[in-house]
């Protein structure tokens, strides 16, 4: 047998589509050839699967390779395509029989001696293989039920995936997959010869167990560890509570860093299917994830928009995605570039972002909680009772200013965190846990998917007009607050999209006229 096909993954964005790896050996010159859009990596894997063939006892052809990475259109990028090259050389040169390749997928990188290293979005590639033999099963499904019963269909069987040692255990967390984990070439070899002959003495793989979700989510933090300020701890209840996004305006010392780092702690659990698609994404980008946890990303305000929002030349998650179903904190909010800031925008308003290149789209998830802090002058004491502000008014008009309208219209709540005094500290009794708060804030995330299927914050204007019902005083409430804080329209839905979770939290079928003032006053900054 001169030709091998083998099945592999590549992974664009946050997606893993299919790769066909196709190896003919033929007459000629000693050579290898990679074609179908390899990059850098790509390129140099002929090298490392050269010596780790030759290390791991078997015998490199000695004859001129061609290897096709089909879709020919599609880039390839990374080293986690040197064991299937491998595999199909392989089989190619007779040293494996093709037949036992089918239903296998492989991913991983090789060293030089034949170990398998880890690689980066084994968790996306098994979630694209169970996506596509769920499809393959509904299809065939399908089809069956078309038969008459002298014509049976055999669904397909459970697809399997090889990786390295080190990706078994977040590869295994993807249910109706087979993960089978190997430490080297060599060991891959063996379990593929033993299907072969299972009467041989060549070692299989075992089957990764997926690790025991846990029970309960633990986070380092708590929200007794905030003492006072019970004005704005209830905007963070209130924010957990509908998915709104919140800014803290106080003096240096108040509590706004402090306040915004507890925000994950009260949000609810994340669903399997949710904590496997960040999961995924922290997988692609190569970053450390507590699976389950609710990701709360901090940015320096000196980070670039391309860093911000994703980007470069194929284009990666930035940090609005990897805060996707958890929060995003912006400190020192004037301190950012305007630029940077204005990129939000978009993504506050339709939770994702897709960027564009001349030969690609690419839309990445970006639902997130944009929770923001900032000072009310350059120096912080604007304000403050002991009189040591000495900014002149168009400093701080100035620095204010630095915050476009359009961005401070679309966060929902603004609060003024004041300054404690160390005798209020001392003597401030514990607050409530975490724990306590996100009890009530999982109850109102109830009400609302009974209700609409989704939280306050995504509801979009035709569906505030249907699930956010009004009585005559609420309705001139807003007609008079709408004179006096000049709303616009967005204000208007944003302060009806807070009436509601207020009165979710209140377990209020109707909206009332105390629920409407609450969440006037969190725009009463403006």
């Amino acid at each position: 047998m001169s030709f091998a096909q083998v099945y592999t993954r590549s992974v664009v964005g946050l997606h893993a589509p299919k790769v066909i790896i196709e190896v003919h050996l033929s007459q000629g010159l000693p050579a290898l050839t990679i074609v179908g859009l390899p990059e850098a990596a790509v390129r140099e894997s002929k090298d490392r699967v050269r010596s780790a063939i030759l290390n791991s006892g078997f015998q490199f052809p000695n004859r001129r390779l061609t290897i096709n990475l089909a879709p020919a259109d599609l880039p390839k990028d990374g080293a986690r395509l040197d064991l299937p090259i491998a595999i199909g050389i392989l089989a190619a040169s007779g040293q494996l029989e093709p037949e036992v390749l089918s239903g296998l997928e492989f991913i991983g990188e090789l060293a030089l001696n034949g170990e398998l290293r880890q690689v980066t979005g084994s968790l996306a590639v098994a979630r694209a293989i169970k996506a596509e033999g769920l499809a393959l099963k509904l299809s065939q499904t399908i089809d069956a039920n078309e038969q008459t019963q002298s014509e049976p269909s055999h669904l397909a069987q459970t697809p399997k995936l090889i990786v390295p040692i080190d990706n078994g255990r977040e590869a295994s967390r993807v249910d109706g997959v087979t993960i089978l984990a190997a430490q080297s070439l060599k060991a891959v070899c063996s379990h593929l010869q033993s299907l072969v002959d299972p009467s041989a003495s060549y070692a299989s793989l075992s089957v990764v167990q997926p690790s025991p979700a846990p029970q309960q989510v633990g986070y380092q933090v708590d929200l007794a560890d905030v003492k006072g300020q019970h004005h704005a701890r209830r905007a963070l209840e209130i924010a957990a509570a509908g998915g709104h996004s919140l800014l803290f305006t106080g003096p240096p010392g108040s509590g706004k860093t402090l306040m915004a780092s507890r925000l994950p702690t009260i949000l609810p659990d994340l669903s399997d299917e949710d904590a496997l698609e960040v999961a995924s994404t922290y997988s692609v980008a190569d970053s450390d994830y507590d699976y389950g946890t609710r990701p709360f990303r901090q940015v320096h305000h000196t980070i670039s928009a391309v860093a911000l929002v994703g980007g470069g030349s194929r284009p990666k998650p930035g940090e609005i995605t990897l805060a996707n179903k958890g929060v995003l904190f912006l400190d020192e909010l004037p301190e950012f570039d305007r630029s940077v800031l204005e990129v939000l925008r978009q993504p506050l308003e339709a939770k994702q972002i897709t960027i564009s290149r001349a030969n690609s789209q690419m839309t990445f998830p970006a639902n997130f909680q944009l929770v923001a802090a900032m000072n009310p002058c350059p120096c912080g004491y604007d304000g403050d009772t002991s009189g040591r502000c000495r900014c002149r008014p168009e400093q701080i008009k100035r620095y204010q200013d630095k915050l476009s309208g359009p961005l401070l219209d679309r966060i929902d709540l603004h609060i003024t965190v004041p300054a404690l005094p160390i005798a209020d500290l001392q003597s401030a009794q514990a607050g409530e846990t975490s724990k306590q708060v996100r009890e009530r804030v999982a109850a109102a995330h109830q009400h609302q998917l009974k209700r609409q299927r989704k939280v306050n914050n995504e509801l979009s204007p035709s569906e505030i007009d249907e699930y956010i019902k009004l009585g005559d005083s609420e309705k001139q409430l807003l007609q008079l607050a709408q004179q006096r804080l000049n709303l616009s329209a967005r204000g208007y839905h944003r302060v009806l999209r807070v009436a509601r979770t207020i009165a979710d939290l209140a377990a209020s079928v109707d909206i009332t006229s105390a629920h409407v003032s609450e969440a006037l006053s969190y725009r009463s900054k403006e």
